[in-house]
């Protein structure tokens, strides 16, 4: 064997060791290899941010598999993605194999590939390289800031809000755009405004227009702001005498849009397919690793994460000689497009989301995709297409018409030449009302012919406030501010829904009461470090360290200088809570909302010497404090009766005398076996439930004695020891036995058997 080749997935590992042929062995990493330990100290800003990694646990058996075949290999190839986590990867997998001794005269070689065919395989392993040392640095610095960002913010959360929160530097700016959109929405004030819609009856034929201007001079949205005033134009408008005044044609073109990047292809599939970005990448994981065509598996489309337009020239040759063979000449623009990148970070050496080949349509797929992947595979199919057809043109047509000194505007267009359209239109994320008029035909017009007006409209309107976020503007609105990359857009907003920060509402993001707590904790605190303009210096920074441009400790010492002083200062803040209108009825003192376990809630001011807490409803309103339902049981502690309460395990009782008394019970009396407990010689066995609902038997003295038991203690003598009890014991494999309970005796007997003796 020549070679160990390394690749992040088993599914692509088949493939690519059949196109390699003999001499080669393709195993999977299975992912990352190496992490932080999950405990505070991996990064250590006190020794220069020194670095700690283990390898994963699941991970063990994939690297002896990659050492065992090493050691018959002369060389080891890096195969994993074409990205920063992918070179991270790389290099993981390197320093295991070096930690154990494993290269020593042995070859690295690291090969990228950004499509799954052999054509892109065979070119791939003909121009190895190293391991690019400045991506690999980028990556780390990323993680490290991620890590101490997660362990320094998280326990402050705990301690300010409530134990279980935690948050992370970008999801943080994330989630802050989420709760201030929220902000906007409620304080918003409708404002109205009307406008006047006509219907017009010229020589030939019927159209629509809208009041467009007074006295020559553009009419404001608000200058009809009420139903008075838009009566009276009305009414004007229906006895004033009208003639075409100007017709205005022009012609216009319309380009397509580039290629599918990463976030592009995220938000088109948001809009048009209804899939969350982590479905999209699922989906694009799984065309680009390889899908049975045929027989045999094959890569659909390029790599997925990209932030790259650019598409390579075969695939720019063998997509326009497809468009001409498949739509004509006509639809192929003289020269092929080639768009540009408007971030200055993209990396160009990357293409843009294509398929690995064109000729393979989508219908040609259908039988062998499945529903989901189909769909996805078309769009990127489309998108890539049509990026290379010919321009659209739009014959538009604007008519100026006038009469006592008012102007009303009809508006049309029709499509001269469909070009990319034929195959594809770029979805938008909110329709309004600005595109009423795109595909509107207007009849021949001509200047001064006399215009009809048999009917005027007034129609009321209420401005609206910006939309919440869905998936596809909140992608948008995070690369537009430069936050995140391609490889992070996913799990950005995965991890918001998976901390129960946000909740999904007709598809839009809308947070909770945690995380607009936490959202308002950390802006309050951080205001300057978990914001939009801060992260995306961060990313500049950290592009500028993969490019080989600046070091990542720097950059380390740079954040963590502020960020620390920042989290001491907030360490002894108050606790945040929000004023209210609410008096406590037993005190007199103000209430303050805050937020528990199971939501906001009013608590006094006067805590701890007035304990008074009332829950607030869901409509924001608060709730009356029931009094508790009484048991007919008495504490028998101090002799009140005890309350029916709820726990988080269901129902129970408490003294009614809390929290004087604090005695809890069960509701239920636990059933007593009557076997006394021989390591306190005074309590019985009682039978009770485990929170996870397991039966358990438990000393009646506890906590004094805390002697339990998980098997069922049995009212026989050991026949071996002559130990007052035994246990009997369920399994699958041996049955019903009697166990004797005394530890090194080793008595049992199958009671089945026993029974099976006796009927004999």
């Amino acid at each position: 064997m020549r070679a160990v080749v390394v690749v992040e997935s088993p599914a692509k590992s088949k493939t690519i060791e059949k196109y390699l042929g003999k001499g080669y062995k393709v195993l999977a990493s299975y992912g990352h290899v190496r992490a932080f330990p999950k405990k505070d100290g991996s990064v250590d800003p006190e020794q220069d941010f020194a670095i700690k990694y283990e390898i994963i646990a699941d991970k063990k058996k994939r690297l002896d598999a990659i050492g065992t075949a090493l050691k018959k290999a002369d060389t080891l190839i890096l195969a994993s993605d074409p990205d920063r986590e992918g070179e991270a990867i790389a290099w993981h997998v390197a320093e295991v194999m070096r930690e154990r001794g494993l290269l020593e005269d042995k070859e690295v070689q690291r090969v990228t590939f950004h499509e799954i065919t052999k054509k892109a395989i065979t070119a791939a392993f003909d121009q190895p390289h190293q391991v690019n040392d400045h991506l690999v640095d980028a990556q780390q610095a990323r993680s490290a800031l991620d890590y101490l960002v997660g362990f320094t913010l998280s326990p402050l959360l705990w301690r300010k809000i409530r134990s279980g929160l935690s948050a992370g530097r970008v999801q943080s700016v994330a989630l802050r755009l989420i709760c201030e959109r929220e902000a906007h929405i409620r304080s918003f004030q409708p404002k109205e405004y009307w406008t006047l819609d006509t219907g017009c009856k010229g020589k030939e034929g019927d159209f629509a227009a809208r009041l467009h201007a007074e006295g020559g001079k553009a009419l404001t949205k608000f200058a009809i702001h009420d139903a008075t005033g838009a009566k009276k134009m009305a009414k004007r408008i229906e006895k004033a005498g009208f003639t075409v005044a100007k017709v205005t044609k022009k012609q216009a073109k319309q380009n397509p849009a580039p290629p599918f990047i990463t976030s592009t292809l995220q938000m088109d599939a948001a809009r048009k397919l209804g899939f969350t970005a982590r479905k999209t990448m699922q989906l694009a994981q799984k065309l680009y690793e390889g899908i049975e065509v045929d027989g045999e598996r094959t890569g659909l489309i390029t790599y997925m994460r990209t932030d790259s337009v650019t598409l390579s020239e075969d695939a720019l040759g063998e997509t326009r000689v497809f468009i001409e063979q498949k739509y004509g000449a006509e639809f192929l623009p003289d020269h092929a497009r080639r768009f540009k990148n408007k971030s200055k970070n993209a990396q160009e050496a990357h293409e843009a989301i294509r398929p690995s080949d064109v000729q393979r349509t989508p219908d040609a797929l259908k039988g062998t995709l499945d529903g989901e992947q189909w769909r996805l595979y078309t769009l990127i199919w489309q998108r890539t297409v049509a990026c290379q057809m010919a321009a659209a043109i739009l014959d538009q047509v604007s008519v100026d018409i006038d009469g006592d000194h008012l102007t009303l505007r009809a508006t049309g267009s029709t499509l001269r030449f469909a070009g990319f359209r034929k195959l594809y239109i770029e979805g938008t994320d909110d329709n309004g009302g600005a595109g009423d008029d795109k595909d509107r035909l207007l009849p021949p017009l001509t200047e001064g012919e006399a215009i009809t007006i048999a009917s005027c409209t007034p129609n009321q309107h209420f401005t609206e406030p910006k939309p919440r976020f869905s998936e596809a503007t909140l992608v948008k609105e995070l690369e537009g501010h430069g936050i995140g990359r391609p490889s992070t857009y996913a799990s950005i907003l995965n991890v918001l829904r998976e901390r129960n920060y946000v909740e999904m509402e007709k598809r839009r993001f809308m947070p909770t009461d945690v995380g607009e707590w936490v959202s308002k904790f950390l802006t309050a605190s951080f205001d300057d470090i978990i914001n939009t303009g801060f992260t995306a210096d961060i990313e500049n920074k950290l592009d500028a360290v993969a490019r080989g441009e600046a070091g990542w400790k720097p950059l380390l010492r740079d954040f963590w200088g502020p960020f620390k002083a920042a989290v001491d200062l907030a360490a002894v803040a108050e606790r945040p809570v929000e004023a209210s209108a609410e008096i406590c009825p037993e005190c007199g003192k103000p209430m303050a909302i805050k937020l528990g376990r199971f939501g906001k809630f009013l608590a006094c001011t006067g805590y701890p010497a007035c304990k008074h807490a009332q829950p607030i409803g869901k409509d924001g309103e608060p709730q009356a404090v029931e009094a508790p339902e009484l048991s007919d049981q008495k504490c028998e502690k101090c002799g009140e009766p005890m309350a029916i309460k709820h726990g988080r395990y269901g129902k129970f009782l408490g003294c009614s005398a809390y929290p004087k008394c604090k005695n809890i019970q069960p509701m239920e009396k636990p059933k007593d076996t009557g076997i006394t407990c021989p390591e306190c010689g005074k309590g019985t066995f009682l039978v009770k439930k485990s929170r996870r609902g397991k039966i358990f038997y438990s000393c009646s003295t506890y906590p004094k004695c805390k002697n339990a038991l998980w098997n069922q203690p049995i009212d026989r003598a050991c026949p071996e020891c002559s130990a007052p009890f035994v246990t009997e014991k369920v399994t699958k494999r041996n049955g019903t036995e009697h166990i004797c309970a005394i530890e090194g005796c080793g008595w049992k007997e199958k009671i089945a058997e026993t029974k099976e003796a006796a009927t004999n």
